[in-house]
């Protein structure tokens, strides 16, 4: 593979030098100070390109890179962000085009990818596991709920809007639908639910027994099952990541029973399931660069 640069832009900023599928040197980030939760909110779209194309200033660049792979939340296709519901000043922008034209006096021309963050995130975990060659999903609980799919293919994949519920009290999802896993696993919709009590208490005290807490972590847990089996029903099994700051919530032993009792054709279920905790970055800066690669590879 040949040297590129992997960026993340999420709640933060990030990127770092990829070669063969794996971080050379220093992973810079911003804000590094550990407490950068959705910095980018409200920031302009221009500013927040400058701020990447100053951010790779920091990196150890010992040759010239060849492409330059960046993730982002939302609907993006061509290049164009379609839709970007966590960082809504970049609707409608290409971003393709803005970063190629912020990094040409330091690079020249160069192959410029992008991709969503959650692809990015599959794609990362894909190379760093040596499963290029296989279908890979993977589950970002955060804020909202991100899903990734490796390989990549046409369509929008925002899994995390999957209906799992048809009951229309369940309306907690940011996008205003109904019925959406977002709307019960993201951590805005638990803050909404329970407005007494932060996501830990909720799972603290279904530990202990208390009852509204332990209904709920049942429903949390069969909502991630039910969007996960009908992703095994439309694409088959493999395997399915789970990753972000809430996949500590996560019981392994739950999920696959939940599972066990959804997918019962027997083509099916070689599936497994693997809680990834962290890494978030680093598999996102990877994944990106080893999209952008492939995508240059076949232009």
């Amino acid at each position: 593979m040949a040297h590129g640069i992997g960026i993340s832009v999420t709640e933060r900023l990030a990127a770092a030098v990829i070669v063969d599928y794996t971080v050379t040197g220093n992973l810079v980030v911003e804000p590094d100070d550990g407490g950068g939760t959705n910095s980018l909110i409200g920031v302009p779209a221009d500013t927040i390109v400058q701020r990447i194309a100053a951010l790779l200033e920091r990196l150890e660049i010992k040759q010239a890179p060849t492409h330059v792979g960046l993730a982002l939340p939302g609907i993006i296709r061509n290049g164009i962000v379609e839709d970007s519901p966590n960082l809504v000043q970049f609707k409608g922008l290409n971003m393709q085009a803005s970063l190629a034209e912020a990094l040409s006096s330091r690079f020249g021309k160069l192959a410029v990818s992008v991709t969503n963050d959650a692809n990015a995130m599959a794609a990362g975990m894909a190379a760093g596991r040596g499963y290029l060659d296989r279908l890979i999903r993977l589950w970002f609980l955060g804020t909202g709920i991100g899903f990734g799919r490796y390989p990549q293919a046409d369509g929008v994949w925002e899994a995390g809007h999957s209906i799992v519920t048809l009951d229309p009290k369940e309306q907690f999802c940011g996008c205003g639908g109904k019925g959406h896993l977002e709307g019960i696993m993201g951590l805005r919709a638990m803050r909404l639910r329970f407005m007494d009590l932060e996501p830990e208490e909720v799972f603290a005290q279904a530990e202990a027994g208390e009852s509204r807490c332990v209904e709920f972590v049942k429903l949390w847990h069969r909502a991630l099952a039910a969007a996960t089996a009908t992703s095994i029903h439309m694409s088959g099994p493999g395997k399915v990541f789970v990753t972000g700051p809430n996949a500590k919530f996560v019981s392994l032993p739950l999920i696959n029973e939940y599972l066990n009792e959804m997918v019962k054709l027997s083509p099916l279920q070689s599936y497994s399931v693997e809680v990834v905790p962290g890494s978030e970055d680093e598999n996102a800066t990877i994944g990106a660069a080893v999209i952008a690669s492939q995508a240059a590879q076949r232009a």
